[in-house]
C-alpha cells in the first residue's frame, strides 16, 4: 500500500545506495598494496567491520570524536590480528583511507534505476553522519550527485543521526515538511527511529533480511521502493 501523499524522499548514503563494503575493501587492497603491507585481507575485514561498526556506534553517541574514530578502528584492528604496526603507519592509512574510499564507487544493485523512477514525482535529497568531504566526494565520483536538491551531513548540522536535530536541520534545508517526507537507510537506531521520532514516514533498507519490527516497513532491495512510492 503507498505512503500518505508526501513530496520528499530522504535517503541514507552508506549502506543504502552506496554499497559500502564492497567499496571500503577495494580501498584497503589498494593502500596496503601501495604501503607494502602483508596483511591478509580478508583475515583484515573479518575483523574491521565490526570494529568500524562499534566506533561508528560511538561515534553517533558522542563517546569517540572523528579523529579517534579514525584511528581507533585501524589500531583495534591490527591489534587483533597481533600484528606490529607503528602509529605513523596507522594514520598514514587512515588518512589514504579517506581520500582512496571515494575513488571506488559501486552502488547498490537498482539504485540509479530507483533514483530515475523517484525524481520524476519526488524531491530527493541526503541525510548522513559521513564526514562532509568523503561523501561528497562518493556523490559526485558514482555520478549521483545531480539526483539530490539537498544534502545534509552531520558536520553541517552539529549532529548526528538519531538526533531528531539533524532530521529538523535536513527538513528546513529542504523547504519540507515531516508529515510529507519518507527516509529511506539501512540503520534501524539511526535512520528508522531517528526519523520517525519527528514525524517522518520511513522505509527499512533490511539488505540481510533481519525480522522487522511490526511498525517497520522493510525492504530487501531497492527496487520495492516502488511498491510504496
Amino acid at each position: 500500500m503507498p505512503f500518505r501523499t508526501n513530496k520528499h524522499i530522504f535517503f541514507d548514503l552508506d549502506h543504502t545506495l552506496w554499497d559500502f563494503e564492497k567499496n571500503s575493501a577495494l580501498a584497503f587492497q589498494e593502500i596496503f598494496t601501495n604501503l607494502d603491507i602483508s596483511v591478509n585481507l580478508n583475515d583484515f575485514l573479518e575483523v574491521y567491520i565490526p570494529l568500524n561498526k562499534l566506533y561508528w556506534e560511538k561515534y553517533r553517541n558522542e563517546v569517540v570524536t572523528q579523529e579517534e574514530l579514525r584511528y581507533g578502528r585501524l589500531r583495534d584492528s591490527f591489534d587483533s590480528l597481533k600484528m606490529s604496526i607503528s602509529d605513523a603507519d596507522i594514520w598514514t592509512i587512515a588518512h589514504q583511507y579517506i581520500t582512496t574510499l571515494p575513488t571506488y564507487n559501486h552502488l547498490f544493485e537498482g539504485a540509479v534505476d530507483v533514483l530515475n523512477y523517484l525524481k520524476t514525482n519526488y524531491s530527493l535529497h541526503i541525510i548522513t553522519n559521513g564526514f562532509n568531504e568523503v561523501q561528497t566526494g562518493k556523490l559526485k565520483n558514482s555520478g549521483i550527485m545531480h539526483y539530490f536538491e539537498t544534502i545534509t551531513n552531520s558536520e553541517m548540522a552539529g549532529v548526528k543521526k538519531p538526533n531528531p536535530k539533524i532530521f529538523e536541520y535536513a527538513l528546513r534545508f529542504a523547504n519540507a515538511k515531516a508529515s510529507q517526507s519518507v527516509m529511506v537507510g539501512d540503520c534501524l537506531e539511526a535512520d528508522i527511529y531517528g526519523a520517525k521520532a519527528i514525524g517522518m514516514q520511513t522505509i527499512w533498507f533490511n539488505e540481510f533480511k533481519a525480522t522487522p519490527p511490526k511498525d517497520i516497513i522493510a525492504i530487501h532491495t531497492l527496487a520495492e521502493i516502488k511498491k510504496y512510492l
